[in-house]
């Protein structure tokens, strides 16, 4: 038996072959995909819904386009002592965690940068001023954080950025029952594999959409990407990267085209992936002292660059 859900704005469209259930959907800045293995149709499409509605609270909570979501309430009274709930303090003591360890390169202060660095469309470099203008209000070092109080200084913004999608991803599938695969953008997470044995995910060329430069088989646990395929320029044969370093308020620059890491959650492999690709030239060394399995994809290099295999058994 094949049903299809009939779509209508702003709800998922959820689909049923025999025992495979899968839903699709527009969030977080992309697509989203649910994947569930599961005999009972009538549960499958209630666990579907609800790991929806759970992407969907996450998102309406913690964006930073929305004036009514928690982020949008802490930007606008910058400047001001806010108490957070503990779900939020949770993911800001996290964020705090990894600018502590990564020696300030993770930064979730660091969105106003992209005033200067906006990428789309972009054809040359700021100029230093404009940096310059930007920087004394970049940098969690000048946030007054002491659980479950936060303070910005005036003019300060905070953008959870990736760690919003990757907790959406682990929250997501906790709302299903295994075998099940949450796929939110390039981010995926899964609790067990499907018959035959694991869930295939393609890793993309960056270059070249719609190709792939290898397949690895996720049997459970999480692969999140970090990259630069989509947004960069070139000028005067130097490649600029959307990713900056809040230090310096420039790109960072000799980091691979893209990194992927498998871990037990999202919210790990993301943060592994993106501190990665902010250590430029040491991307590779710093994985290493990880421990995790990863991919590094260069340039330079013909092939991804494994280690070791991620089959999450």
């Amino acid at each position: 038996m094949s049903t299809t859900a009939s779509p209508t704005p702003c709800e998922p469209v959820i689909q049923h072959r025999g025992s495979d259930h899968s839903a699709h959907f527009h969030a977080l800045g992309g697509p989203c995909r649910l994947h569930l293995h599961h005999p009972d149709l009538h549960l499958a499409r209630q666990r579907l819904q609800a790991a929806v509605a759970e992407i969907q609270r996450i998102e309406a909570k913690f964006s930073r386009y929305r004036d009514d979501s928690v982020i949008g309430h802490i930007n606008r009274r910058a400047g001001e002592t806010v108490e957070v709930d503990e779900e939020t303090a949770a993911l800001l003591e996290l964020a705090a965690t990894a600018h502590r360890l990564s020696e300030g390169r993770f930064d979730i202060t660091a969105g106003l940068l992209n005033q200067a660095w906006p990428i789309q469309g972009q054809q040359q470099p700021p100029s230093p001023e404009a940096i310059a203008e930007l920087l004394p209000r970049v940098g969690w070092d000048k946030v007054d954080w002491r659980p479950p109080r936060l303070r910005l200084r005036p003019g300060m913004r905070l953008d959870l950025g990736g760690l919003g999608k990757e907790y959406a991803a682990d929250r997501a599938l906790a709302c299903l029952p295994a075998p099940a695969l949450v796929e939110l953008g390039g981010d995926l997470v899964a609790n067990a594999p499907p018959p035959p044995g694991a869930w295939p995910v393609r890793l993309a060329d960056p270059d070249h959409p719609g190709r792939e430069r290898a397949v690895l088989p996720l049997v459970r646990g999480a692969l999140a990407t970090s990259g630069d395929g989509v947004r960069a320029f070139i000028h005067d044969g130097r490649r600029y990267s959307h990713l900056l370093d809040p230090r310096s308020g420039s790109p960072i620059h000799g980091a691979p085209r893209s990194v992927t890491v498998h871990a037990a959650t999202c919210l790990e492999a993301g943060l592994l992936a993106t501190l990665a690709m902010l250590h430029g030239p040491q991307a590779e060394d710093f994985l290493a002292a990880q421990g995790q399995p990863h991919w590094c994809l260069r340039d330079d290099v013909p092939e991804c660059a494994v280690s070791p295999e991620p089959t999450g058994s």
